[in-house]
């Protein structure tokens, strides 16, 4: 294995995994003043003073979902940054209401909601019995550094493969933290998958609330 990842070791200390796997560098948060008249709504405390990152990492589907509606975040013309506010994405978007959005994001949520499996509830489906193929999202030196038993690598041609078969066969997809494959669920749900699962909290939720045999790890800045 390559370098590039740290394993959680029994004393807490991160250990060396030979894992080579890059990520961007998060822009640097800035302060923002909370304006009087701040946007808030009152299911998941989103408010539009919150900066993006704030936003993803409470809803790991909201890019998704503001792309799909309003364009917003799909590519470099529309992007944003991690420390803008939700608010002014919106102002430099052609003034959309910020509530509107935080509405949308919200009905999104609860969609995403319903595509997630919790570990202890696939730990059940994987003792029913009944078929069920588990599918990683994550990179190829991901999965060959660490994988749950059973599971198949997501490729091209087994994408292709999914989709000319039986659409309501039961499949579970996961990632390393439960993000992508949230992502990846609601995309085979979209083309008619109707027993699709993304696997809350990824391999790593596995680990820690199922099976700590499973080595954890994180991802490293280059």
């Amino acid at each position: 294995m390559a370098e590039g990842a740290r394993k959680e070791s029994r004393g807490g200390e991160p250990e060396r995994v030979d894992l080579r796997v890059g990520v961007g560098r998060l822009a640097e948060r800035e302060n923002f003043p909370r304006e009087d008249m701040t946007t808030e709504t009152s299911g998941t405390g989103l408010h539009s003073e919150m900066t993006m990152d704030e936003l993803l990492a409470r809803l790991p589907g909201a890019r998704r979902a503001l792309f799909a509606k309003y364009h917003i975040g799909g590519c470099q013309s529309c992007g944003f940054e991690g420390s803008e506010t939700l608010a002014s994405v919106c102002a430099r978007n052609e003034g959309i209401d910020p509530g509107e959005v935080m509405a949308h994001l919200e009905e999104s949520a609860e969609a995403d909601r319903r595509l997630q499996i919790g570990p202890e509830e696939l730990r059940e489906a994987l003792g029913d019995g009944g078929a069920l193929r588990l599918i990683d999202v994550r990179s190829r030196e991901e999965h060959e550094a660490v994988k749950l038993p059973g599971s198949e690598l997501m490729t091209q041609e087994l994408l292709q493969a999914m989709f000319a078969g039986d659409k309501e066969a039961r499949v579970v997809v996961y990632c390393h933290h439960g993000q992508r494959s949230l992502d990846a669920a609601a995309y085979l749900a979209g083309h008619g998958m109707t027993c699709v699962k993304s696997l809350e909290g990824g391999i790593d939720g596995w680990s820690e609330r199922i099976d700590p045999s499973v080595p954890r790890y994180r991802l490293e800045m280059e």
